[in-house]
């Protein structure tokens, strides 16, 4: 006869006196890119659901990265970038992490991504908080002058003032929208030869 329970040991016994273990774990762990809050992977399958080419605008305390990036399965390849501080090569001596940056950087991505053949884009912000007319919109807003077609709505961009810089002059004393407007035109003059 089979003993199903064991006085002396206090716990179910199986046959021949052997314990019965757990046959597998009660949970399932996260991907690590989720514990550590850097992906929302619901956001993410949305955004490549629609076959799209991502424009993904990246901010940081001193610069702004826009890059457009293709999916692929064995893993997301970039196809056009711009940096912020890329922006000193055309001549931008000023701060590279303020609106009209992010929106030089914007411009210069979509013309490298046009140059690529790419007509076509999706904004994918990751986990920035989408706030109106900020520098994420200014980004998207050089994208879309650059003549890249990203589904957006024209008022969530910053206004025209704020994106050539005049409210910096107010506390810099430099003028930085004359700087804006020839930077503006030394990219597109690259780029339309």
């Amino acid at each position: 006869m089979i003993k199903l329970f064991s006085k002396s040991l206090g716990r179910n016994v199986g046959f021949r006196g052997l314990v019965k273990m757990a046959t597998g774990p009660t949970y399932v762990i996260q991907y690590r890119r989720k514990r550590k809050g850097v992906t929302d992977y619901k956001k993410r399958l949305n955004i490549l659901k629609s076959k799209k080419d991502r424009l993904v605008v990246r901010s940081s305390n001193k610069h702004t990265l826009v890059q457009l990036i293709r999916y692929n399965p064995d893993g997301d390849m970039v196809i056009a970038s711009a940096h912020s501080s890329e922006l000193k090569k055309f001549g931008w001596n000023h701060n590279t992490s303020n609106t009209p940056t992010a929106y030089l950087t914007g411009l210069l991505g979509g013309l490298r991504a046009k140059s690529k053949d790419i007509r076509t884009a999706i904004l994918d912000n990751g986990l920035l908080t989408s706030v109106k007319g900020n520098g994420i919109y200014s980004a998207l807003k050089g994208a879309v002058d650059s003549g890249l077609e990203i589904q957006h709505d024209e008022s969530v961009f910053p206004t025209e003032s704020r994106i050539r810089g005049e409210h910096i002059v107010n506390y810099t004393k430099k003028d930085i929208a004359t700087d804006f407007d020839k930077i503006k035109k030394v990219i597109l003059d690259k780029f339309n030869k």
